[in-house]
């Protein structure tokens, strides 16, 4: 993506590709009104903020349609350029000719996300709200919905405001010994330099540990199901997704890939994975299943250890717990096949019950489910992280602030400590776009829409 840093005025469909019912044209920059006024039938004053007209719009004295063009002025608009709305009629012809009516006055289509990059640019939102923006068109359930809409807000802006500020009141008392260096004069304290280090060092550890949280927000928590073949993982992963996506077989080892699909429970995205029966077999195909179920257990979250209530409860444990998965977040105990009720059900707390083809307890499982998203919420403090890049910005500036830690513990010189110092600030600014490049912002801004 081509960063255009000049005035240009640009335009862009903002409402999606394709024929609809209504459309939305969106123009910004300092000729917006001006070439809105020499297409359309009433004039408009570029004063006249938040304000909504009816008319037409013409080619040549010739009507392509009446449409409602709304104006935002200067300053007032989400880039702080001069904004006009088109909302047109969806006609994919009328939304062709509008575009190329703007371009014989001067207009440029604008590229992927160049509203929104004008709107950093011109400091209504910073680098982290920009991509949140994204993170919002983006989500498709009411967990990465908030996230997004509370980032957007300028909740983890604050908190890096925050500890930059806090940062920069540190750096200038060792700046300000550095021009005294001669007189071996010491203006920081450093117990209380210690103190504040140790708030930040907490501070940036805790929105590190949030992205593990965060990205299955974002990505939807992964459920492996597993256990011994026939014990019904196919058909709780059918019954689950009320769809017939898993073949069921009485056949052992029918299933010989991972198969995945998602629901939403309560708001939040789960990644169901209905992985191969696991046991011991010389079949190749079933071998390579067998080996990609285990790995898809290992990046799980959650596994649900389906377990067939009318053979040995004991020994189908026994055999899964050899595999051991101890690096997931929890293993859920679920015996099937309630309704044939066989000798081997057992009454204990530590166990669901289930019948999957009778679609029965299955409630009490997707309750055990939404009780593990929500435990891991409530351990986090509010402001989750998402995104990688501001992970790895965080996780670079954690280095720098152990480093001016353990300087202060070696009684390091003020120059040494400076330079880590301005490390530290530099990734928790490249975060929220104090810092940046051109290519940082052309990676950034390049993966947005067109009309974003």
């Amino acid at each position: 993506m081509t960063l255009y840093l000049n005035k240009d005025t640009i335009c862009a469909i903002s409402s999606g590709g394709g024929m609809s019912a209504i459309a939305l044209i969106r123009l910004s920059g300092d000729k917006s009104i001006n070439v809105i006024n020499k297409i359309f039938s009433k004039k408009i004053n570029p004063e006249d903020s938040h304000s909504v007209h009816f008319g037409i719009i013409k080619e040549n004295n010739n009507i392509l349609d009446e449409v409602v063009v709304t104006v935002f002025a200067k300053n007032k608009s989400f880039t702080r350029e001069e904004t006009v709305e088109i909302s047109c009629h969806g006609s994919e012809f009328i939304q062709k000719k509008i575009l190329e009516l703007l371009i014989t006055q001067g207009v440029r289509i604008a590229n992927p996300g160049e509203f929104t990059m004008r709107a950093f640019q011109n400091g209504k939102i910073d680098l982290s709200q920009a991509e949140s923006i994204a993170d919002l068109i983006e989500s498709d359930h009411h967990a990465s919905h908030k996230n997004a809409i509370q980032q957007l807000r300028g909740g983890f802006k604050k908190k890096l405001e925050n500890l930059r500020t806090n940062l920069i009141d540190f750096a200038s008392l060792i700046e300000l010994e550095l021009d005294f260096s001669e007189e071996d004069v010491e203006f920081a304290n450093r117990d209380k330099l210690k103190e504040l280090l140790t708030n930040i060092k907490y501070e940036v550890t805790n929105l590190i540990t949030s992205f593990k949280l965060g990205n299955v927000i974002k990505n939807g928590i992964p459920v492996a199901i597993i256990g011994s073949p026939n014990v019904g993982k196919s058909t709780l992963l059918n019954t689950l997704l009320n769809d017939e996506k898993a073949i069921v077989s009485d056949i052992a080892g029918t299933t010989r890939d991972a198969i995945e699909d998602e629901l939403i429970i309560e708001g939040q995205k789960f990644r169901f994975i209905d992985t191969a029966g696991l046991r011991e077999t010389n079949d190749k195909i079933e071998k390579i299943g067998i080996k990609k179920s285990i790995q898809k257990v290992s990046e799980s979250k959650i596994i649900i250890h389906l377990i067939d209530g009318t053979k040995n409860i004991n020994q189908q444990i026994k055999n899964i717990d050899n595999l051991n998965f101890n690096n997931n977040e929890i293993v859920i105990r679920v015996i099937n096949k309630e309704d044939l009720k066989g000798k081997n059900i057992i009454e204990d707390n530590n166990y669901l019950h289930i019948s999957a083809l009778k679609n029965t307890g299955i409630d009490k499982l997707k309750n055990k489910l939404i009780s593990f998203y929500k435990s891991q919420k409530s351990s986090n403090n509010d402001t989750i992280i998402t995104n990688v890049r501001h992970y790895n910005e965080l996780k670079n500036t954690l280095t720098e602030i152990n480093a001016i830690i353990e300087g202060l513990k070696n009684n390091t010189s003020s120059d040494f400590l400076t330079i880590n110092i301005r490390q530290a600030l530099f990734h928790l600014g490249s975060i929220t776009g104090e810092v940046n490049t051109d290519d940082l912002l052309a990676n950034i801004f390049g993966k947005f829409c067109i009309g974003k």
